[in-house]
């Protein structure tokens, strides 16, 4: 198997967060996708490091993609659907989901970058091109955040659903709550 396919099998899925966390639309990070990967089968040879290639290639092309006005004023719509719902979802997720979209960009880079592409704080700053101080400073100031913005969401699930039992998390947030 090739290295652009082994990448794309390892991140494809990971780099379609990440540019919903950018601000793209699903489909609109779909194109930054392939986009990038066209770009990575022309390539002679493999990068030294073909996943930071990938995730900075892709960085640099969604910020690209959303300079476009009509592109986003259609992101503007798409934004109250931030990831795609479906019918499985538990509250908490939907409540992660909620909390995650209301923190500013910034923050919201870093947290998806840590916790889902399983960064160092020393590599997300290479990524951003921002010292580690400040990614650190991002972390920790975007989970106070979604702390605080879910304590208050179980809050009023607690009132509303107050004996029963809560569902399990599903896989999107697991990685999440389970850092909160």
């Amino acid at each position: 198997m090739d290295w652009q396919r082994e990448l794309y099998e390892a991140k494809a899925a990971q780099l379609i967060l990440y540019g919903r966390a950018l601000g793209l639309g699903h489909s609109e990070a779909e194109d930054v996708l392939q986009e990038l990967f066209v770009a990575l089968l022309q390539m002679e040879s493999e990068p030294e490091n073909a996943a930071h290639y990938a995730i900075r290639g892709f960085r640099n092309r969604a910020l690209n993609y959303r300079r476009g006005f009509l592109r986003r004023i259609v992101r503007e719509l798409e934004s109250k659907q931030w990831f795609d719902q479906d019918a499985g979802e538990s509250p908490q997720e939907q409540a992660a989901m909620r909390c995650l979209q209301k923190l500013p960009p910034e923050q919201r880079e870093v947290i998806v970058l840590k916790i889902w592409h399983e960064h160092t704080f020393e590599e997300i700053g290479e990524l951003l091109e921002t010292s580690p101080n400040t990614v650190a400073g991002r972390w920790r100031y975007g989970m106070e955040k979604l702390r605080a913005c879910l304590n208050g969401s179980q809050k009023e699930e607690g009132r509303m659903q107050k004996d029963e039992a809560e569902p399990p998390m599903g896989t999107h947030f697991a990685p999440l709550t389970s850092r909160l």
